[in-house]
Order: structure tokens, then C-alpha cells, then sequence
């Protein structure tokens, strides 16, 4: 397939032009030609030296992330840039990256990843952040204690064996959630706001456990890599679709 098919087959998927004002990522082709054929393409949270040497190793034509090089623009190509950018160039791997648009979407975004880990029903759109959502909230069925909700994220989640923290102020079952994942600990006090029984994201901050303690609810923290793996493996599986091969590189982090 032409890398710029394949390119806008995935824009089509993710809509990044709805994102383009709140998100600092240049979502989309970031490194490589206006024309080229891809046949293997690799998956990956992040762009990063051994990320990009795996899927260099794998024979891939196209490297597909969550975080990719370009954030807001590249003043020069030196340093770590250079280090980067340098064997994407010299092993002719493409890199396309979709950040924003890959956490909201409500099929194949990370949040709805959790979410559908969680078995949530009713969902709509949660995170708030200009004129879009970068989060879901639902409705578990059958509820969750707190150990129950963070054991079954302890199974599904990659956490490099760091395994959920969590904070139990809130209720003993849980039936309302919220989702942001990531970086997502400032939309805890949409989630106060909206009165559910639990939020969900990756990494927390220090006013975290004051904000759920004062307020009333429970607060898992699942890993900002665990949490955002849903969106690029959503993409893998519409490029085997599309009749390609792909390949996944799991770097887990631990953060």
C-alpha cells in the first residue's frame, strides 16, 4: 500500500483536524516521503531510540504511535532529535503519529480500551479540553469494590509488573467511572463534578490524593504507558485488516 494511502486511510479513522486547537502533536505523517510503499508497519506507544531501533530490526516501513517527535514544531535536528529522526531517515522508516485524536475516539481510543477492559455500558464522552473529549465515562453494570476494579486493571493493563496504585475514599461499589488516560489527573475535578464513583487515568500528582480524599472518590492510577497502548494496537489491527503486516513493539515503561 502508498504510505500516503495508508497515511489518509488512518486521518479518515481518527479525525485530527477536530483536535488541531488543543493539541500540540503534529498528528499525522511526521517523518517520512510524499510517496512510498509500505508493507510491514510497526506499533508502538512511543517514538523513542529503542522503539525505533525494534521496528528497524523488524523490517518495518512505517513506525505507528501514540507519542510521537513533533510537538509544535522542530527548531533544529541536533541532539536527541538528531538521534532520532537520523535512523528513521537512514533505514527509510516513515513515522506517523496520532495523540490527541487516539485518546478520545470512541472505538478506538484509549479511554474506550478501558473502558471496554471495564465492561462499561452507556457511555459518553468525558475529559473535556477545548471543543472535544479525550476521555469516556460509563456505567458498570454488576459495580466494583475498589480491590475488584484494580485487580481486573492489574490483569489487562501493561504496567511493567508496577502494578495500580489506588486511592479508596469514594464509595464502596462502583458502578460510575470516568476515564482519561495518560496524564489525565487534571480532569479529576470534572469527575468530582460529575459525581462518579471513580476516575481512571495513568499518572497521578501530588494534589491527587488530597483532591480524592476531600471530595469523596476513588482513584486509580494505572500507568500513563499502561493506559495508552488501546489506540495504537486499534490501529495494528485495522492495518492487518487493510491486508498488511504489522508487528507490535511493547516497551513498557512503568510510569
Amino acid at each position: 500500500m502508498d504510505l500516503s494511502t495508508l497515511c489518509g486511510k488512518y486521518d479518515e479513522q481518527c479525525s485530527p483536524d477536530e483536535y488541531a486547537d488543543v493539541d500540540a502533536s503534529a498528528n499525522g505523517l511526521q517523518v517520512g516521503p510524499d510517496s512510498a510503499s509500505v508493507e510491514t508497519v510497526a506499533f508502538a506507544v512511543d517514538a523513542a531510540g529503542a522503539t525505533i531501533e525494534a521496528a528497524v530490526d523488524r523490517g518495518a516501513d512505517l513506525l505507528v504511535v501514540h507519542h510521537g517527535l513533533s510537538w509544535g514544531g522542530i527548531d533544529r535536528v541536533t541532539g536527541l532529535a538528531y538521534d532520532r529522526i537520523e535512523p528513521l531517515v537512514e533505514n527509510d522508516l516513515a513515522l506517523y503519529a496520532q495523540h490527541l485524536p487516539l485518546d478520545g475516539h470512541d472505538e478506538l481510543g484509549n479511554a474506550a480500551g478501558v473502558a471496554d477492559v471495564l465492561g462499561l455500558q452507556a457511555r459518553e464522552g468525558f475529559g473535556a479540553i477545548g471543543p472535544v473529549n479525550i476521555g469516556q465515562r460509563g456505567r458498570a453494570p454488576d459495580g466494583y469494590t475498589p480491590e475488584e476494579l484494580a485487580a481486573v486493571l492489574e490483569d489487562e493493563l501493561d504496567t511493567g509488573g508496577e502494578g495500580v496504585q489506588y486511592f479508596d475514599f469514594g464509595p464502596d461499589e462502583i458502578r460510575d467511572v470516568a476515564v482519561v488516560t495518560g496524564g489525565g489527573a487534571d480532569w479529576l475535578e470534572e469527575a468530582v463534578e460529575a459525581g462518579v464513583d471513580a476516575f481512571i487515568t495513568g499518572e497521578g500528582k501530588q494534589k491527587v490524593y488530597h483532591q480524592a480524599r476531600d471530595a469523596g472518590v476513588n482513584v486509580f492510577l494505572g500507568g500513563h504507558y499502561a493506559t495508552e497502548t488501546f489506540g495504537v494496537q486499534a490501529l495494528q489491527e485495522l492495518a492487518a485488516e487493510w491486508g498488511l503486516e504489522t508487528t507490535y513493539v511493547d516497551h513498557p515503561t512503568g510510569l
